[in-house]
């Protein structure tokens, strides 16, 4: 499995986002301690998905950094993505990691120990663990389950968590303490009018 990064981009396909941009800025700044994941709306194509992914695919390479497809397995492979990310509702976790091979990186969704022991037993390389905070990135989510919630998560497994959720730089420094590896973020950059600056802010969060 690549070397994961602590800082993990999800793509802001909503309209008035440029995810491009916003990777562009930040490639620079993040360099390895980035993991770009390619999410798309749910009725987005699979060919608006696949464009996208070889779009970003082209950006990271220079860099090293992994790219991930959220979602569509059939759609990483195509591309050649590094991995891919399943959540609640996706195919189980056993059965994406049939379908990306034993090489892949695996994230899966959990926000609680007994799914995350489950979906590690299963085949995750790593865990999305959230929402840490109120976020209005994605609708229908349950409540934020805090730092603390992190940590439950983190003291039951051996592999890296990635708290998602409402993340901020300010935020940073409670759910690393939590046992967080990194964070996971979509708004704190592509909301931000300068996201390398806010990208630089997220990094420095995270390594210090």
């Amino acid at each position: 499995m690549p070397s994961l990064g602590r800082l993990h981009l999800i793509t802001d396909t909503r309209p008035g986002r440029d995810p491009l941009a916003v990777l562009r800025a930040a490639l620079p700044v993040a360099r390895t301690e980035l993991v770009v994941q390619v999410r798309v709306d749910d009725d987005a194509t699979d060919r608006q998905a696949y464009d996208l992914a070889r779009r970003v695919l082209a950006l990271c390479a220079p860099y090293g950094v992994p790219c991930l497809v959220n979602d569509r397995l059939h759609v990483a492979l195509a591309v050649g993505a590094a991995g891919g990310h399943v959540g609640a509702d996706d195919l189980p976790v056993g059965a994406a990691r049939r379908v990306l091979g034993a090489a892949a990186v695996l994230g899966a969704t959990a926000r609680e120990p007994v799914a995350a022991t489950e979906a590690v037993a299963a085949g995750a390389s790593y865990l999305g663990v959230g929402p840490c905070h109120a976020t209005t990135t994605k609708v229908g989510l349950p409540a934020p389950i805090g730092p603390d919630g992190v940590r439950a998560v983190a003291e039951a497994v051996a592999v890296p968590v990635i708290a998602i959720g409402g993340v901020t730089a300010a935020s940073v420094p409670a759910l690393r303490a939590a046992g967080a590896y990194g964070v996971a973020v979509v708004g704190a950059l592509s909301g931000s009018t300068d996201p390398a600056r806010a990208t630089a802010e997220l990094v420095g969060a995270l390594t210090c």
